[in-house]
C-alpha cells in the first residue's frame, strides 16, 4: 500500500459518492478511497480498516438513523476524525453533529473547493464548520441533556451502546468485542448509569430520539 490519505466515502447515492470521490481525489498525497452505500458496509469497512485518515458519512443512509449512526460509528473508531455530508444544513443538525462527535460538516450543496477546504481543515486536526452560519444553542432542553449524557460515554461504551441499538445480546458483543461476556455486563450497567435509564430498551430508545430529532423532512 503506498503512503498516503485513506478514506471512506459513505453515501447511498453513487452520483453523490463519485462527487466526493472526484473532489478528494485533487487533493495531494490520497492514497485509497473506499465506498460505502449503507450502513453496514460502512461499519464493515470502520471495522475492517485500522489505518483509515477520514470518514464522510452521510446521515441518511438505510440502515442508519440520522446522528445515532455517527455516535455508532464514533464507538467503532474514536480515533478516525468523520465528516458529516448531508442535505439537512440546517444550524440545528451541524450544531449536533459537531457535539456528537463529528469534525466536520459539509452541506451536498457545497461547492468542490468548500469541500477540499473542509477535508484539509480536518486532516490538519481542526473542526470544519460552514461559512457564515451562526450554529447558536441548543434549545430543546432534553436534547441538550441527553448530549451531554453520550458524550460522557467512554469510546467502548459508545460502541457497546451502538450494539445494543442493532439488536445484539451481551454473548454476541463479547464476541464482537473480544472480550468477555462479564466485561461487556459491566460496560451496558455503566452505559444505563450514565444515560440515567433502567434497561436496554429504554437506552436505544433513548438513542432513537437522537436518531431522528435532528433531520425534520424537507417540504
Amino acid at each position: 500500500m503506498p503512503a498516503g490519505y485513506r478514506f471512506v466515502i459513505a453515501d447511498d447515492h453513487p452520483l453523490f459518492r463519485g462527487a466526493l470521490k472526484q473532489a478528494l481525489a485533487g487533493l495531494d498525497d490520497v492514497a485509497e478511497i473506499l465506498e460505502a452505500g449503507d450502513f453496514e458496509t460502512t461499519k464493515s469497512l470502520m471495522n475492517g480498516n485500522d489505518d483509515l485518515d477520514l470518514l464522510l458519512l452521510d446521515l441518511s443512509m438505510p440502515g442508519a438513523s440520522g446522528l445515532s449512526g455517527l455516535i455508532s460509528l464514533r464507538g467503532i473508531h474514536a480515533s478516525v476524525p468523520v465528516i458529516v455530508v448531508s442535505a439537512h444544513d440546517d444550524a440545528e443538525t451541524i450544531r449536533r453533529s459537531l457535539e456528537l462527535g463529528a469534525s466536520g460538516f459539509i452541506s451536498k450543496s457545497a461547492s468542490m473547493e468548500d469541500i477540499r477546504a473542509a477535508v484539509r481543515t480536518v486532516l490538519a486536526g481542526d473542526i470544519a464548520a460552514p461559512v457564515g452560519v451562526d450554529l447558536g444553542t441548543e434549545q430543546d432542553p432534553e436534547i441538550s441533556e441527553l448530549i451531554r449524557k453520550l458524550q460522557s460515554l467512554t469510546p467502548q461504551q459508545t460502541r457497546v451502546l451502538g450494539m445494543l441499538a442493532d439488536g445484539l445480546l451481551n454473548k454476541q458483543i463479547a464476541y464482537e468485542l473480544g472480550v468477555s461476556e462479564a466485561t461487556i455486563k459491566a460496560h451496558v450497567s455503566a452505559v444505563l448509569q450514565k444515560l440515567g435509564v433502567d434497561n436496554r430498551t429504554q437506552a436505544v430508545i433513548m438513542l432513537s430520539r437522537i436518531g431522528s430529532d435532528p433531520l425534520p423532512s424537507i417540504s
